[in-house]
């Protein structure tokens, strides 16, 4: 007790609280999200995530050179896939020719010790911008679980060191898992999207895709097909519904769970971290990142400085990795401290 405790004594100065730092950032725990298009020498910038683009392979690859000299290990990507491909089946999402799969070859044959973990779901192959086959105005899990499983094993087919299924339908980790180890690719691990919620902060995210739910308005064919992804993405008023899904997809095979979005869902991590025997991934998500970036081009807030903490933040709450569109500059800074 006070006086013979004081605990300002290990915050003195900057030697002595570094010794005492219970929570160190390293290039080594981003993951960094990345958008593909088609094309050659192609860049566009995504306008609602400022300094984020979709690039073509080519300087896709050139990025990915870049991210591992900086120390980063693993990238999450993303297509936008062309709408004449788009249907209700999604078996674009297993073309072994198609924009995925041919970015996961040039990645890995570019870059051979960088981690690649490609999405796993359906909306950027799908007329309605949903993670799933829609049959009379409802989401099929179980018809959308064996359109995942050949999405999966042609990613792993292509070089993908982890498949990431972000769809959140029911027992598709297992159905992964089987598929993988049936196709041979018993090494390819699955980084689950165990506990994503319906989120308002993935609004940027979308537009980068096009994957929002298409609006039915006045169009017929749309009229019963789901406005929003509630009955499969979480009800953001729960918890203990993320420890359920997180132990469930760990009991299925998944070798990482997620927990999406990431700031706001702190408490979440800490539950599923405490809950689980496997890494946990955090996606620090497109909204977040746009708030950031906005907030500080008006002078607001100072970039470097929250960008760090909120990163901080969330590796103190039980990120193993965490999945963010700062991974870059964030490994800059860290390399130049």
């Amino acid at each position: 007790m006070f006086p013979l405790h004081r605990g300002r004594r290990l915050r003195t100065n900057e030697s002595i609280r570094s010794l005492v730092r219970e929570t160190s950032l390293s290039p080594a725990d981003f993951m960094f999200p990345m958008f593909i298009a088609e094309g050659e020498n192609y860049k566009s910038e995504i306008p609602s995530m400022p300094g984020i683009f979709r690039r073509s392979i080519d300087l896709t690859v050139e990025e990915v050179k870049e991210l591992f000299a900086l120390g980063i290990r693993a990238v999450n990507i993303y297509v936008k896939a062309d709408e004449s491909l788009k249907d209700n089946t999604g078996k674009e999402a297993w073309n072994p020719e198609g924009l995925m799969q041919r970015t996961i070859k040039a990645i890995k044959k570019a870059c051979p010790e960088m981690i690649v973990m490609p999405d796993v779901a359906l909306d950027p192959y799908s007329i309605y911008g949903h993670d799933g086959i829609i049959t009379k105005g409802a989401i099929a899990n179980d018809a959308t679980n064996e359109a995942l499983v050949k999405m999966a094993i042609s990613h792993a087919e292509a070089g993908a060191d982890f498949v990431a299924p972000s769809d959140m339908m029911d027992g598709r980790v297992l159905r992964l898992r089987q598929g993988l180890d049936t196709a041979g690719y018993e090494n390819v691990g699955i980084m689950s999207y165990s506990a994503k919620y319906a989120s308002a902060f993935y609004g940027p995210f979308r537009d980068a895709l096009d994957s929002a739910p298409k609006e039915n308005k006045d169009n017929a064919e749309l009229a019963e097909v789901p406005q929003d992804k509630k009955t499969y993405q979480m009800d953001y008023a729960n918890r203990l519904e993320a420890i359920k899904e997180a132990l469930w997809d760990v009991e299925e095979g998944a070798d990482m769970v997620m927990v999406k979005p990431g700031i706001a869902y702190l408490d979440i991590v800490r539950e599923v971290k405490n809950a689980v025997n496997v890494p946990v991934t955090v996606f620090h998500v497109s909204g977040e990142y746009a708030m950031i970036k906005a907030a500080a081009e008006r002078g607001w807030l100072d970039h470097d400085k929250i960008m760090m903490e909120q990163l901080m933040c969330i590796k103190r709450a039980g990120a193993s990795l965490i999945s963010t569109y700062f991974a870059k500059e964030a490994a800059i800074l860290l390399n130049n401290k």
